[in-house]
């Protein structure tokens, strides 16, 4: 089967990898962003896909308007695809586009469609707490992760994966998916399952404001999101921003769900006064060897790592003693 690769970001490789490593499978090419800059006088930094693509000396075309760009369009019907194989390009494909493969567009999409449809989905499924997710395949069309469905593989989540944990799970589940989907449409084998659109939600792109820790949230929720945007999440401490970068939510409903290195956290835990009183984002203990404790609007959590201001990221407990983080003091906005 011959097929052109689209995609740009670290998720894409294993995918562009596989397909390169199938003998019945021919890339003729590579579609991905433009470089981006890497900062003053650095230069151009390559996609993670593109580095593949050169590493396996394939053509690399990378246009900043892709429905516009006359030449990548001229080249990609000269290229007379069996299939376009798209894993989180970057770009809308038009309709001219889908319809130039003989067997059409196949994308791998990070979610269990048609849940968290867009830009975002291994974010969001997080931020809203779900415990399983995983990929589908999908015949594409002119919508927003609208089309027919192919063939779908899912995956638990544990209480304390994150984005990035997350990510490269999934990464490997589509590379997987999609060889077996190509081999399947190649055999006249796949199916085509039309989805619900009552069931559709969506997970669009993450704004600034969406990192901002309110500690009057639940502990069980600022976690969820502290995991979700992982890396960026932020609060306030001493006038200054300090991004929280993992957490571990406190009490008998989360002991059953942590791996082994934190099995020793509920004796921890139990030596801690009630503070029922505390007001959001007051620390309201120091737990040896694990971090500080906070208090939020319905529960403790504990900050197992940050990243203060113009420093590296620390575990929590180091936190604790390079800021001789005291009881009492504060999390909140830094203005």
């Amino acid at each position: 089967m011959r097929i052109v690769f689209f995609g740009t970001p670290t998720y894409a490789g294993p995918s562009l990898v596989q397909l390169l490593e199938d003998p019945t499978v021919e890339v003729a090419a590579v579609v991905t962003q433009p470089d981006k800059r890497r900062g003053r006088g650095s230069g151009q930094l390559p996609s993670p896909v593109k580095q593949v693509a050169l590493e396996a000396a394939l053509p690399v075309w990378q246009p900043r308007r892709i429905k516009r760009d006359v030449g990548v369009l001229a080249q990609l019907r000269a290229v007379a695809a069996d299939a376009f194989v798209v894993v989180a390009y970057g770009q809308i494909l038009s309709p001219e586009i889908l319809d130039m493969p003989r067997l059409g567009a196949i994308n791998a999409h990070g979610s269990l469609l048609p849940a968290y449809r867009g830009a975002a989905p291994i974010q969001w499924c997080l931020y809203h707490g779900e415990t399983e997710t995983g990929v589908t395949t999908m015949a594409m069309d002119a919508g927003m992760d609208t089309g027919a469905m192919m063939l779908k593989a899912s995956v638990p989540i544990g209480l304390l994966d994150n984005a990035l944990d997350l990510a490269k799970t999934l990464a490997e589940l589509s590379a997987d998916l999609l060889q077996q989907t190509l081999q399947r449409l190649q055999a006249e084998t796949v199916p085509l399952t039309a989805q619900d659109e009552a069931q559709a939600t969506y997970a669009p792109l993450i704004q600034k404001e969406d990192y901002v820790l309110d500690w009057r949230r639940p502990a069980l929720a600022l976690h969820n999101q502290v995991r979700g945007f992982y890396p960026n999440s932020v609060t306030g401490l001493r006038g200054q921003p300090l991004k929280v970068m993992g957490t571990v939510p406190l009490g008998a409903d989360y002991w059953p769900q942590l791996p082994e290195p934190w099995q020793s956290l509920p004796q921890a835990v139990a030596a801690l006064r009630s503070t029922d009183k505390a007001p959001p984002g007051e620390i309201i203990g120091l737990l040896k060897g694990y971090g500080p404790v906070v208090q939020t609007g319905d529960g403790w959590l504990l900050l197992a790592e940050v990243k203060p201001s113009g420093k590296r990221a620390q575990a929590g407990w180091d936190f604790v003693n390079g800021s001789r983080l005291a009881m009492a003091e504060r999390l909140g906005p830094t203005a």
